[in-house]
């Protein structure tokens, strides 16, 4: 039951706590203030859609590269930023002071700098002005502000720092000392170029990012986000702690698109918080369900908080390898949270919401079977069908593909108006229909169609497909409220015209807003990995890693956890990633070279990204728990910490796949293989859900819940145990090098051992993989690798290096010495280790069913 004490937010209040994360807490009176924060982000939108499409080559119109919309995109995150938000929590949101349009003015034309003047700079690349270096320095400072402003002092502390250790490095402790930086080099390094803010991040953010805000953005104006959440009450409030598990649904759809874990918990948890109190849950574990939900809304594909796309950048794999390897593990993650709500809900006895029709069992399973097969079809027909539709039409294609859209568009609308419109009021009072509730929204999938269409199919870029998914959905936010009143024979067809235009500019405006953040916090991240470019501070940070945890692998895997957590707690997704990433990532794969353990890069990037996102519900900061919280009237501090005890089973997820590849979809051989892997790690995540919670089929003892957790240990590494009856490897001495490459299959990986010396002279080992071509010869395939060998004193040393080739990007060097190869070692499958698993799991299902019966026994008699 809620407490006298507690206080909940109104929708007002809500609003203005996601206003003040995300898009800005004024609210000027003035029409003038009104229309500056109305039309500037739409003119932002109008840009960005621009700068997406292909029409500026098409016209030859304004064609800029992109340093340039770099800046221009900058100039209009800075402005907005001033104007936007408040200098303080007293400052007056009614109307925005003078002080604030001047420096807007002001951040916006420093920012600009580099489009106005780009001919001028480019022609003395290094060699910065008088003029050069003051705007750089106003706009460091100003840019430092904007962040502060936007998404509060962490971040601008953390670029302070690492600013500051440029120029003062010759004055730090000697572990980290450096030359430092004369203020001409470090003002060209981070604003003149695109090492520093108008880099790789800022970039992203301008390139990808802002089309998929934006969608997101149009999804929730077109009703998307209702129809998501009532969609997913519809399939679940039935069942035990119904509204709970709705509530994991719901946030992992909306999650798909959003950018932000504070919006998506305000969003949906409007919706579920106050079901799930009403179904028994108290207002903390409420709340801490919500925000485990939208927390995890930002690692699931195809936008992970906009991190998906720095990792195209950072890790240099495509896209869709991006969504591959991230898919699984958030998959997993979303199927234990919705069983710990199930566990949940049994040790407190709840019920689900009641049905407005019962329905046999072999009818819910044909419903259930029903659903999962639309999403499969679709993705078949959008894969292969019109796959084969581009072999047979050739240039043709996209005349028919658009035909078939409009007929999908016009009979799914009319499919929808045979079913009543889905209400928008913020209370679900009974559970809805699901048959009715999905039929009134299958047209929301099409862009998603489109935007799988134009990835998997046509094979464009990020950026380019979410435009041509974005135009789809602009054109359906215009049409559907007058076709739906055609359909309906409904007059005042033209005020729906308006409806619809007056929603569409709104989700232009609201994409516009949503992405003052985002813009900022890459901008101000730039100065980070500005500063690890030009101080080398990424090798100090290995070396001072290595130092305090001894070298052990797994030490250092903790510590880099903390200090991603530490971060996380007061940086928005895309700055936390970038500057972990940028900072702990290399020093993951160094030290795991050294201890025997080849790391994918992709592997160490989602390590530093889950941990990041953990802080939005960790105490003290965890701002998505204290929305939550708003909406539950508990207390935040209790929210979150409840929050981040459902969020251990994320917590452990980035620990396995460091050690198991297998999860990331990594060196999967076949189907049966997939299968397997999937399998597997689905229960095991079910069985930890169940041992941390402490309860199975009843509650667990002691020994059951240790029993537990290792089973889920063995089925998520197999190998931890198999390694010890069969060495994975077997080594071969380095003298068979050529032979043996001569002998390996193409395209497959070579594991050398290497040894050699750092930089402070001590001894070190490492491993290192390397792929293997399709050349002829062993030789010929070595070259291509970038090795060249000598023999000296019996030992198989590195004689030469080719720049830029696959050795040296290993970090192999000259004169460090080859000691062995690592073969592959014909064993039995390590899956086998999944039966005595899976066999001490039945002996604890037969025992705690045994109690439970015995208990039923007890009480009957």
């Amino acid at each position: 039951m809620t407490k006298p004490t507690e206080t909940t937010l109104n929708d007002h209040q809500l609003e203005e706590m996601i206003a003040d994360a995300d898009t800005g807490g004024r609210a000027p009176l003035g029409a003038f203030s009104k229309k500056v924060l109305f039309f500037i982000p739409l003119m932002w939108t109008f840009f960005q859609l621009w700068y997406a499409s292909p029409l500026p080559f098409m016209l030859n119109i304004f064609v800029i590269n992109a340093t340039q919309a770099r800046a221009i995109h900058l100039a209009f995150a800075m402005f907005l930023a001033y104007v936007a938000f408040p200098t303080l929590s007293s400052s007056p949101r009614s109307y925005i002071p003078w002080q604030d349009w001047l420096i807007g003015f002001i951040a916006a034309a420093s920012s600009a700098y580099i489009f106005i003047f780009y001919t001028q700079l480019a022609d003395r690349p290094g060699d910065p002005t008088s003029i050069d270096i003051a705007v750089s320095i106003v706009g460091i400072i100003l840019l430092l502000e904007a962040t502060r402003r936007a998404l509060g002092p962490p971040l601008m502390v953390v670029a302070s720092v690492f600013i500051f250790y440029t120029f003062a490095g010759s004055i730090m402790p000697d572990i980290i000392a450096h030359k430092g930086a004369s203020i001409a080099k470090g003002m060209s390094h981070y604003w003149l170029s695109t090492e520093g803010v108008f880099g790789v991040a800022l970039g992203v953010s301008t390139g990808m990012v802002f089309m998929f805000v934006l969608f997101g953005s149009l999804l929730e104006s077109a009703g998307a986000g209702n129809y998501f959440i009532r969609t997913a009450f519809a399939g679940l409030g039935h069942m035990r702690g119904g509204p709970a598990k709705a509530a994991v649904v719901a946030s992992a759809m909306t999650g798909l698109v959003s950018g932000s874990s504070i919006a998506n918990v305000v969003t949906t948890g409007t919706f579920t918080i106050p079901l799930m109190k009403k179904v028994g849950f108290s207002a903390e574990k409420a709340g801490a369900v919500e925000v485990a939900s939208s927390t995890n809304g930002q690692l699931t594909p195809p936008v992970m908080g906009a991190a998906a796309f720095l990792m195209v950048e950072y890790v240099g794999i495509s896209y869709i390898e991006v969504i591959k390897h991230a898919f699984l593990p958030a998959i997993i993650s979303y199927i234990a949270l919705v069983y710990i709500v199930h566990l949940e809900a049994c040790k407190m006895d709840l019920k689900g919401l009641k049905k407005r029709h019962k329905k046999t069992l072999a009818q819910s399973l044909l419903g259930f079977v029903a659903t999962i097969l639309v999403f499969v079809v679709t993705g078949a027909a959008v894969y292969y069908g019109m796959g084969w539709i581009k072999e047979l039409a050739g240039d043709a294609t996209i005349y028919i593909v658009m035909t078939l859209l409009v007929i999908a568009y016009l009979l799914l609308v009319k499919l929808a108006c045979r079913v009543p419109e889905l209400p928008t009021d913020t209370e679900i009072k009974e559970l809805p229909d699901l048959g009715s509730t999905a039929q009134a929204g299958y047209y929301y999938l099409l862009p998603i169609v489109v935007l799988m269409w134009c990835l998997t199919v046509e094979r464009l870029s990020p950026a380019l497909s979410a435009f041509y998914a974005t135009i789809l959905l602009m054109v359906i936010v215009v049409t559907q409220h007058p076709l739906k009143s055609f359909f309906r024979k409904i007059e005042a067809k033209e005020s729906q015209w308006n409806r619809g235009a007056s929603e569409l500019i709104n989700g232009m405006v609201a994409g516009g807003r949503n992405m003052i953040g985002i813009g900022v916090a890459t901008a101000a991240a730039g100065l980070v990995v500005g500063t690890v470019t030009l101080t080398g501070i990424g090798l100090v940070m290995t070396e001072f890693v290595e130092f305090i945890s001894g070298g052990n692998l797994m030490l250092i895997l903790i510590f880099t956890a903390v200090i991603s957590l530490l971060l996380g707690m007061g940086l928005p997704t895309t700055a936390n990633y970038i500057v972990v990433s940028t900072l702990m990532a290399p020093v993951i794969v160094s030290l795991g070279a050294q201890n025997g353990l080849i790391v994918p890069l992709i592997a160490v990037h989602l390590f530093v990204f889950y941990f990041g996102i953990l802080a939005d519900d960790t105490p003290p900061v965890g701002l998505a728990a204290f929305a939550a919280a708003g909406i539950s009237g508990g207390d935040p501090i209790r929210t979150g910490l409840q929050g981040f005890a459902y969020d251990i089973r994320t917590a452990i997820l980035p620990f396995i796949f460091i050690f198991n590849t297998e999860l990331l979809m990594i060196g999967i051989g076949s189907w049966t293989h997939l299968l397997l892997v999937v399998t597997a790690a689905t229960i095991a995540m079910l069985v930890f859900a169940a041992g941390t919670q402490g309860y199975f089929i009843t509650k667990s003892k002691w020994w059951e819940t240790i029993a537990l957790l290792l089973i889920a240990f063995t089925l998520f590494r197999p190998g931890f145990f198999w390694d010890e009856f069969y060495p994975p490897f077997i080594e071969k001495p380095a003298t068979e090098l050529v032979q043996t490459l001569g002998e390996m299959k193409p395209n497959s990986q070579l594991r050398l051992k290497i040894k050699g010396e750092k930089d402070n002279g001590e001894e070190m080992t490492m491993n290192v993989m390397l792929h293997v071509g399709d050349e002829k010869t062993g030789a010929a395939r070595l070259s291509a690798i970038g090795i060249e060998t000598r023999d000296e004193e019996g030992k198989k040393l590195v004689d030469m290096i080719g720049f830029g080739s696959p050795a040296e990007k290993a970090n192999i060097d000259f004169d460090q010495e080859i000691v062995s190869l690592q073969m592959p070692n014909d064993r039995p499958a390590k899956q086998w280790m999944f039966i005595p698993a899976m066999l001490l799991l039945a002996l604890i299902w037969f025992s705690q069913k045994q109690r439970v019966r015995r208990e039923e026994h007890h009480i009957l008699a």
